[in-house]
């Protein structure tokens, strides 16, 4: 009997490794689809940020060390581009955070039309990029003809003035007008974390607040706060996560000029521009390098959600 039991023991123990590997097999060719789609790219990448190689020189090509990434880290440009992106993604992603925290708590509550009101609230995040930069420059921005000097032409002669303000926003305030189309596309992605972050709240837990007097800006710091903060780091870190890889607004509303440029373009400019594959791949990488900074923390921030909510 003993040996028997021992017989079967094995035969299960062995029958494990081949039911784990049965249940994978399937998803083997997705593995290796995301490899050689993702990875392989990036350690091309890698190769040639080692390289000097510029289209420019073709006789002067060959293994370069850690050149072309001394030259990207010494570049003021690039020093510049960096600043640029910090400016610009913490701009982005602490107004858009803050504005769809607002709109979130307003469509947490009940009203008619709730339903439009939301669907109307995503519809910026479902904009192509391009797109989205070419109607803030082209529909909102544009001096002759643009909704925000027409606006303030009407206010004008409500007044009895025919002198308004006609700025040229782009030239004006660039990096501000880059700021705000982003913004007015990234506030719906906040709005929909956060706004799921509410409806997972305990009801309970609120109602029992409010019998017992809680006003509603205590029942939001003590309760409501409390609970977001895992949902705003998550917002913020993907916004982030996002935001420092934008290339389409600045690319289509400022071209780079103006103080704009940030790393994507930076790099652009140096591999489509200056033709130096070599230094583009460095400054490539390094972007890649800052954006898995992020990345790291919104997956330490994902997997403590999925705990709470498991507990």
């Amino acid at each position: 009997m003993e040996r028997g039991a021992r017989a079967g023991a094995s035969r299960r123990q062995a029958g494990r490794p081949r039911g784990a590997w049965s249940r994978r097999a399937p998803l083997l060719p997705a593995l290796v689809f995301l490899v050689v789609v993702t990875q392989l790219p990036f350690v091309g990448t890698l190769v040639i940020s080692f390289m000097r190689w510029n289209a420019l020189a073709p006789d002067d090509r060959g293994f370069g060390g850690l050149a072309n990434y001394k030259a990207a880290v010494t570049d003021p440009d690039l020093r510049s581009s960096l600043v640029t992106t910090i400016v610009l993604t913490a701009a982005v992603v602490v107004v858009s955070l803050l504005l769809g925290l607002g709109l979130a708590l307003l469509l947490d509550r009940k009203f008619p039309g709730r339903g439009v009101v939301r669907t109307l609230l995503i519809a910026p995040f479902l904009v192509v990029p391009v797109a989205s930069a070419l109607l803030w420059k082209h529909a909102l921005y544009n001096a002759s003809y643009g909704f925000i000097n027409g606006s303030l032409s009407w206010v004008w002669q409500l007044f009895g003035s025919h002198s308004a303000p006609q700025p040229d926003w782009l030239s004006a305030v660039p990096l501000i007008a880059v700021e705000v189309s982003l913004i007015w596309q990234w506030t719906p992605f906040m709005m929909l974390i956060l706004l799921a972050g509410l409806q997972s709240r305990p009801p309970d837990t609120v109602e029992a607040a409010r019998v017992d007097g809680a006003t509603t800006w205590q029942v939001f710091r003590h309760l409501t706060f409390p609970h977001l903060r895992r949902y705003l780091e998550l917002a913020a870190l993907l916004g982030s996560i996002y935001v420092v890889q934008n290339f389409d607004a600045v690319f289509t509303l400022t071209s780079g000029g103006l103080g704009t440029a940030n790393l994507p373009y930076t790099v652009y400019e140096t591999f489509y521009q200056a033709h130096d594959y070599g230094q583009a791949s460095a400054e490539g990488v390094i972007v890649v390098a800052c954006t898995m900074v992020i990345a790291t923390f919104a997956l330490r921030t994902v997997s403590s959600l999925f705990k709470e909510e498991a507990l």
